[in-house]
């Protein structure tokens, strides 16, 4: 197998990754990742360097210093690659683990606190405190919105396209039976206390997309076992063009303009890019879906039919 295949038997779909995360992302962290398998280290170590990493690039973003911005950019990059090994490493080697999960979807939380943090610090002199109400309402509202639902989607997308076999796709209605069916003062106290959390997180990402809700429970009563292949594909072929969508609000692009706006010294650009363009990206991705959605559930067979 060459390397490009290699890579691509690691990643859950092409689908839903871009040729820029494919060769820029994917790989690297691949490489990565056959290093850390040869040395023997966990998938957990591998996320811990990536928060450690990320975290300190922000750091070096509070200096109005093209050196030192260059310097956290690279660590950034850096930090990044770990956190697609880690994934690619747990798959390679078997070593899946609830706490790595939760880890690595906190990874990025904490990289980002610490670049808002530091970027704050920096601008205040300039803007007052005007700069720590832009960066609340981009990173609080703006930020969570955007990564939330673009991870949604693609977890839709990876549910049609595998028929649920490869896809984190849950209800937070499911969560919460498995919630209550635990005890707080058992072997299960971490689990439940990762439900307690994660159940809100997906709450956040169902309350943006209500016709999905009533389609995919349409969908559910419909068709309890399998899915007819005409529809699965119709589904996705509507859902396709959207993953390019996806992929801009998440990291590459978001971080992409942050370097730009720090190489041309104003980085306060980064903040009202997150509350202009992504966020009129993430209303038009969501429209897509909502509309397509509907016409999806009005074609389903009634379940008196």
């Amino acid at each position: 197998m060459s390397l490009k295949e290699k890579v691509l038997a690691t990643m859950k779909s092409r689908d839903t990754e871009s040729d820029f995360e494919l060769y820029v992302t994917r790989t690297p962290g691949y490489l990565w990742a056959l290093l850390f398998q040869t040395l023997h280290v966990h998938p957990i170590a591998v996320t811990l360097m990536s928060i450690v990493i990320g975290a300190a690039a922000g750091y070096f973003f509070y200096f109005d210093d093209l050196r030192m911005n260059l310097i956290g950019m690279a660590l950034l990059v850096w930090a990044n690659w770990y956190d697609c090994a880690d994934g690619q490493l747990a798959r390679m080697t078997g070593k899946k683990t609830l706490i790595g999960r939760i880890l690595d979807g906190f990874a990025g939380d904490v990289w980002f606190f610490f670049i808002y943090l530091f970027l704050c610090l920096r601008l205040t002199p300039t803007w007052g405190v005007w700069i720590w109400l832009l960066a609340a309402w981009a990173g609080l509202h703006c930020h969570v919105l955007q990564c939330n639902i673009a991870d949604y989607y693609r977890n839709i997308h990876l549910w049609f396209l595998s028929e649920g076999h490869d896809s984190e796709l849950t209800s937070s209605r499911q969560e919460s039976e498995e919630f209550h069916r635990m005890k707080w003062m058992s072997h299960d106290w971490f689990h439940k206390l990762y439900l307690f959390f994660y159940i809100r997180y997906t709450q956040r990402q169902e309350r943006q997309c209500p016709a999905f809700q009533r389609f995919y429970a349409h969908l559910r009563r419909a068709y309890p076992t399998t899915l007819p292949a005409t529809l699965r594909q119709q589904f996705l072929d509507e859902s396709r063009p959207l993953m390019k969508y996806t992929n801009i609000l998440t990291f590459d692009t978001r971080v992409g303009v942050l370097f730009l706006s720090l190489l041309a010294g104003v980085p306060w650009v980064y903040f009202v890019f997150e509350c202009t363009v992504l966020e009129a990206l993430r209303y038009h991705t969501i429209h897509r879906h909502e509309t397509f959605c509907k016409r999806f559930d009005q074609e389903l067979p009634n379940e008196s039919d």
